[in-house]
């Protein structure tokens, strides 16, 4: 089942920079992995924001919850999910 994933990182402005850089280090590691464990299948930036629209694909809304809840940012990501269904004119005849 795919999903939109729409997050903005309200990681707080005082965190240490040390601190900040170590969480985007993790970040990008375990995005890497969610890839090659076929669940992150795109992921874009949205300009103007600390802000991401990901493409996810999961068996189900519990695997999608348990990926995005291994992500090191998780506790400071405000998230919104959006199941997805094929639109009929997408289907191959």
């Amino acid at each position: 089942m795919e999903f939109l994933v729409r997050s903005e990182n309200r990681l707080p402005s005082d965190t240490p920079a040390e601190r900040r850089e170590e969480l985007k280090r993790a970040e990008r590691a375990r995005a890497v992995e969610l890839r090659n464990e076929g669940l992150l299948k795109k992921l874009w930036r949205v300009p103007g924001r600390n802000a991401t629209i990901g493409l996810y694909e999961a068996a189900d809304a519990t695997a999608l919850h348990a990926a995005l809840m291994s992500l090191p940012m998780a506790p400071w990501l405000d998230v919104t999910v959006e199941p997805l269904a094929t639109h009929p004119q997408e289907r191959t005849p």
